[in-house]
């Protein structure tokens, strides 16, 4: 495929409407009619999902990953010849006029990098959720997508299914009244598996680099440090200089049905309810997080709360006016509460349960309205069909992902100090520890800065 030219879209709308088409702008469609796709983060299940969900439909003309062991088995059993780079920075130098959309799927503190880049050289970009590291990261995105009008996506693959679309018009619809309250609910660490693992002390033992990791790249905008054997390959989820717990890993999908059905914007108050100790720079084994969301349109104002880990459930509260606990006995991951009942949902969004059952009964005899566009074989297949002009603009497009990363990110800081923050969402700052605002953005090592240009221009 040739160098494309930007998309042109028209006008623009929210995530909750119907998107403008876009049309790809390219000089001409490859021999075989495909786009050039590249993966950024090779490895694992994690890119064996666009893998196997769209993108091998399509050109593969270049992979980058800074852990050639975790990718070797992918890269067998993909049978490919394409070029292999450990710095997405040099791919993208070397063939970003080869390549039409990227799938990022690096941990969560090179997220931003990647993306932006990518964006930069008006490629397409799927990220992974959740969408950046810090607040600063998601708004900067906003901007990119905004100047440079490529197709963007996050990976809260739940967006795309077909039950949150049926939560999201029974709210709207009024089937269980006016919502002001939500509680969401996962697991603690001690329930991740390979995903978690917090170290006995801080720093943790360090160990040798082992043969084919780039540690330097892997470490990306962090500051330096020596290997610990747990970073890798999931588990440096554990550390908030890398990812950002449970929360940050799971809040992309559960909070996703409340947030747009909703369409909440960024608290102004998130507080700490409760958090287990830990070491310092190391996410806690439980937590209760409030977030204080203002009144918007004809929505009175909501209070979402947030459990991680093990809880006592008597003393998180009853829904006992509708006969049944929250999350705790329900099994569900999410509940939003109205005056007329509840709507309950699971992790990754998926098929609605209403209570109580003669409600339920009543909705499923006349459901609303499908007032949202069904998607078709998931997430990577709608992105891809948007920038071929096939479909409309991806639901977790960055203009609605970067707000729901953000709220997200507020919840983590006030997590991560176990504190109370006061949120001026206008001037995108914390007004009650002003010290604080070092993590809204932090400081990106030499060599890994970007961004700013998007707001010395703006």
């Amino acid at each position: 495929m040739q160098r494309r030219t930007f998309l042109t879209t028209g006008t623009g709308f929210a995530a909750s409407a119907v998107f403008p088409r876009f049309a790809i702008g390219k000089p001409g469609p490859s021999a075989n009619g495909k786009l050039n796709v590249a993966f950024v983060g090779s490895g694992g299940w994690i890119a064996r999902q666009p893998y196997e969900q769209g993108c091998r439909e399509e050109n593969l003309v270049a992979f980058c990953d800074v852990d050639r062991n975790l990718c070797a088995e992918n890269m067998k059993n993909w049978r490919t010849t394409q070029p292999f780079y450990d710095d997405f920075r040099v791919m993208f130098d070397k063939m970003h006029k080869d390549i039409d959309a990227v799938v990022i799927s690096t941990p969560d503190h090179t997220h931003f990098a990647a993306t932006l880049a990518a964006m930069e050289r008006g490629i397409h970009v799927y990220t992974q959720k959740p969408l950046t590291h810090n607040i600063w990261q998601a708004r900067t995105l906003l901007k990119a997508k905004e100047r440079y009008k490529v197709v963007t996506q996050m990976g809260n693959q739940g967006h795309a299914g077909q039950g949150i679309r049926q939560s999201v018009e029974a709210i709207r619809a009024g089937v269980i009244g006016e919502v002001s309250q939500v509680f969401c609910r996962n697991s603690g660490p001690e329930m991740g598996g390979t995903h978690f693992a917090n170290p006995a002390v801080m720093p943790p033992p360090t160990v040798a680099v082992p043969d084919g990791l780039a540690w330097d790249l892997w470490l990306g905008p962090a500051a330096k440090r020596d290997f610990y054997a747990d970073y890798l390959p999931k588990k440096w989820r554990s550390f908030y200089d890398f990812g950002l717990g449970m929360l940050g890993d799971w809040g992309c999908h559960t909070f996703d049905t409340p947030v747009w059905a909703l369409d909440l914007d960024p608290p102004t108050v998130v507080e700490s309810i409760r958090r287990e100790k830990s070491l310092d720079g190391v996410i806690p084994a439980a937590s209760h997080i409030r977030f204080h969301f203002p009144a918007k349109g004809n929505r009175g104002p909501v209070v979402l709360d947030w459990f991680d880990g093990p809880q006592d459930w008597t003393q998180v509260g009853r829904i006992d006016k509708f006969g049944a606990d929250h999350a705790a006995d329900l099994g569900q991951a999410c509940w939003m509460v109205g005056t007329k009942g509840l709507l309950g949902c699971g992790t990754h969004a998926g098929t609605p349960v209403i209570l109580p059952v003669e409600l339920r009964a009543e909705w499923k005899e006349k459901p609303p309205a499908e007032t949202f566009p069904r998607v078709e074989g998931g997430p990577f297949r709608e992105w891809l069909r948007a920038i071929k002009g096939e479909g409309p603009e991806p639901g977790s497009n960055f203009t609605y992902s970067a707000r729901l990363t953000e709220i997200i990110l507020l919840g983590v800081l006030a997590q991560r100090f176990n504190t109370r923050i006061e949120w001026d969402a206008q001037a995108a700052r914390i007004t009650n520890h002003p010290e604080l605002n070092a993590f809204v953005k932090e400081p990106a090592r030499e060599g890994w800065q970007a961004g700013e240009d998007l707001w010395k221009q703006s």
